[in-house]
C-alpha cells in the first residue's frame, strides 16, 4: 500500500473508531461499581435510572423480548422519550425478532437501529452480542443480561432464574462505554450517509503517535495492577481494531495468577492459547476451577467435554452447572482481578461478534463475584478424571466428532482466525 493510501486508511479507521477506542482499553480510578446478580436486580436498577434520566438514554442488546421484562423496559423508554429525553436503542438483527413495539418507537421518539439485519449482511456473519446501557453520561451498565425474563428460555420455564450478572458503573469509565456505543451507532449508519459527516475526535496527524500512546497505556495499566488501587476498564471487542482485546485481557490475568483462577462460562470452547494458559497455570500450582454451562445447545454438550482431558490431567477442576441456565460470563483471579461481560469463551465471541466486558482490579465488587462463582461450583456436578477417562468409546467418538465439526465450522467463519 502506498504512503498516501496508508494515510487515508488510517484516517478512515480513526474516523470510524475515535481516539479512545483505538487504544484497546484503559484502566481508570475513582469509579463506583455495583454488582447485579440477576435480571431482577438489573431491570430494577436500569428502569430506575431511565425514569430519572434528564437528557440521554442509550441501550444496546443482543436480545430484546416482548415479554414482561421487555414490556417494562419498553414502557420506561417510552416514558423517557415523552419527557424529551433522547432515547437510542441498538438491537441485533438475528438475536431480536421484529417486534410490534418497534413500530411504535419512531412515533414516540425512540431512535432504533438494527445491527446486521440478516444472517449474512454488511458486517458479514458477526452479531452485536453486547449488553450495554448509558444514562445521562452518569451511569453505565455492562454484563451478560439480555432484555428477557429471568425465568424464560426459548419458551420453556426455568426452575430458577438465570445465573447471570451485570455491573452498574459510575465514574470516568462511563465515558468509555458511551464511546463504544457511539462508535456502534455510527458504524450501523455509515452506509447511508457520507463518511465526512462523522466527525473524528483526534487530528489525523496525531495518529502517528498511536504506538507510543499504547505503550504508555500498557505501562500505566501494569502500574495500577501492582499498586493495589481500585480501578476499572471497559473492554470492547470488534472486527476492526480490537479483535483480541477481551481474549488478551483474560490471558494477561491468567498469566499473572499466583493462587486462584475461578472462571464461569456457558460456552467454553476457547482457542489453544487460552486453554494452554489455564493448563500452565494449573501446573505451576495455581488452583483453577471452571464452571461450565450445559443443556442449552446439545452439540456443545458433546463437543466441550473433548477439551477436558488435557485440563483434568493438569489439575484443573471442572464442574458442569445444571441447576438452571448458566448464562454469566465471569471470572476472578487471585481475588484482585475480575471480569463481567457478554463475551463467551468460544470462537463466535472471541473472534467474530461485537462483545463488551468490564475488568475490575482491586475493587470491592470482586469479593461478591468470587463468592458467587464458588457457590455455583459447589452446586454443579464435579467432573471426576477417572470416570471421564472411562467413558464408553461411542461417547468419546461422538465428542470428538462434535468438537472437530465445531472447530472446522469456526475456522471457516473466522477465516482461519480460530485456533
Amino acid at each position: 500500500m502506498s504512503a498516501g493510501g496508508a494515510g487515508r486508511f488510517a484516517r478512515l479507521r480513526h474516523t470510524l473508531l475515535g481516539r479512545r477506542y483505538w487504544q484497546r482499553y484503559r484502566f481508570t480510578t475513582n469509579n463506583e461499581v455495583k454488582l447485579l446478580r440477576s435480571g431482577d436486580e438489573f431491570f430494577e436498577a436500569l428502569i430506575g435510572r431511565i425514569d430519572a434520566a434528564g437528557h440521554d438514554v442509550m441501550l444496546e442488546t443482543y436480545i430484546f423480548c416482548d415479554d414482561e421484562a421487555g414490556q417494562e423496559v419498553n414502557d420506561a423508554l417510552l416514558r423517557a422519550a415523552a419527557r424529551g429525553v433522547r432515547v437510542r436503542v441498538i438491537t441485533d438483527g438475528v438475536g431480536t425478532a421484529r417486534l410490534k413495539m418497534f413500530e411504535q418507537w419512531p412515533l414516540a421518539g425512540v431512535d432504533h437501529r438494527i445491527y446486521n439485519p440478516h444472517l449474512f449482511g454488511r458486517f458479514g456473519f458477526s452479531r452485536t452480542h453486547r449488553k450495554l446501557a448509558v444514562i445521562d453520561d452518569q451511569y453505565a451498565y455492562c454484563g451478560g443480561i439480555n432484555i428477557v425474563d429471568d425465568y424464560e428460555n426459548n419458551g420453556e420455564k426455568l426452575p430458577y432464574r438465570r445465573w447471570d450478572f451485570a455491573v452498574e458503573l459510575q465514574g470516568p469509565v462511563v465515558s468509555d462505554v458511551r464511546d463504544a456505543f457511539e462508535v456502534q451507532w455510527r458504524r450501523i449508519r455509515v452506509g447511508h450517509r457520507p463518511l465526512e459527516s462523522m466527525r473524528p475526535d483526534l487530528a489525523p496527524h496525531d495518529t502517528a503517535s498511536l504506538g507510543s500512546l499504547r505503550r504508555r497505556r500498557r505501562r500505566r495499566n501494569e502500574a495500577l495492577w501492582a499498586g493495589g488501587e481500585p480501578c476499572v476498564a471497559f473492554v470492547a471487542r470488534d472486527n476492526l481494531i480490537n479483535r483480541r482485546a477481551i481474549e488478551k485481557a483474560y490471558l494477561a490475568a491468567i498469566g499473572q495468577a499466583r493462587h486462584e483462577i475461578l472462571l464461569a462460562n456457558p460456552y467454553f470452547m476457547p482457542g489453544r492459547k487460552l486453554r494452554r494458559a489455564l493448563v500452565v497455570a494449573a501446573r505451576r500450582g495455581v488452583m483453577v476451577k471452571l464452571v461450565i454451562g450445559r443443556k442449552e445447545f446439545k452439540a456443545l454438550d458433546y463437543a466441550v467435554p473433548f477439551l477436558y482431558h488435557a485440563l483434568l490431567r493438569a489439575g484443573v477442576q471442572i464442574a458442569e452447572y445444571e441447576k438452571t441456565l448458566l448464562h454469566g460470563k465471569v471470572a476472578v483471579v487471585d481475588s484482585n482481578w475480575g471480569t463481567v461481560g457478554s463475551s463467551n469463551l468460544d470462537a463466535l465471541s472471541l473472534m467474530l461478534n461485537n462483545e463488551a466486558n468490564v475488568v475490575l482490579l482491586n475493587d470491592p465488587a470482586i469479593g461478591g463475584l468470587r463468592e458467587a462463582i464458588l457457590g455455583a461450583f459447589a452446586d454443579a456436578r464435579r467432573i471426576d478424571e477417572a470416570h471421564y477417562e472411562s467413558r464408553p468409546a461411542r461417547l468419546r467418538a461422538l465428542s470428538w466428532i462434535a468438537y472437530t465439526s465445531y472447530r472446522v465450522a469456526m475456522k471457516l467463519l473466522t477465516v482461519g482466525g480460530y485456533d
